[in-house]
């Protein structure tokens, strides 16, 4: 698919998918985020183990976030970053850490095949440095609000 369509793919997906509030709602200070909606098949990968993904589940650090050729995830992590992942994707929470009064901010994104689009939150507000998004062949640092990487299966 273009890129110019798999954004409008990702636009569609993000307001399909429940984006239009960014409040997150009391969750475990050592979760990363939450499952925000998922449509067709979508698994999170944890210490080896597939699990469906399904509204509301916690994500962690270290978590894959894989969905089918049918699936679309939308996630919302803690500082308020929106990743919305496309048909046949497989992304890894590298690294995540927000605990602003300490000056802790870590986001590592590793987008290994699919679609994400990225939607940067209050770790890229506070220290943009500590964003990077990467895929097989680059690291991308954060300096806007908005990515989308398409990355293909080698």
């Amino acid at each position: 698919m273009p890129l110019q369509g798999m954004g409008r793919l990702m636009a569609v997906l993000c307001l399909t998918l429940g984006f239009g509030s960014t409040a997150v709602s009391a969750q475990p200070e050592d979760a990363a985020g939450r499952v925000k909606a998922v449509a067709g098949s979508a698994v999170i990968v944890r210490a080896g183990t597939a699990s469906p993904a399904r509204v509301g589940a916690l994500v962690y650090e270290s978590d894959i976030l894989r969905t089918g050729t049918d699936g679309q995830l939308a996630v919302m992590l803690r500082d308020e970053t929106r990743l919305s992942l496309g048909p046949g994707s497989d992304v890894t929470l590298g690294a995540f850490m927000f605990a602003p009064a300490d000056g802790r901010l870590s986001l590592v994104l590793r987008i290994a095949r699919g679609a994400l689009s990225y939607i940067s939150g209050r770790i890229a507000a506070l220290m943009p440095d500590a964003v990077r998004l990467e895929t097989p062949t680059s690291v991308i640092g954060v300096r806007g609000t908005h990515a989308l990487i398409h990355v293909e299966a080698p």
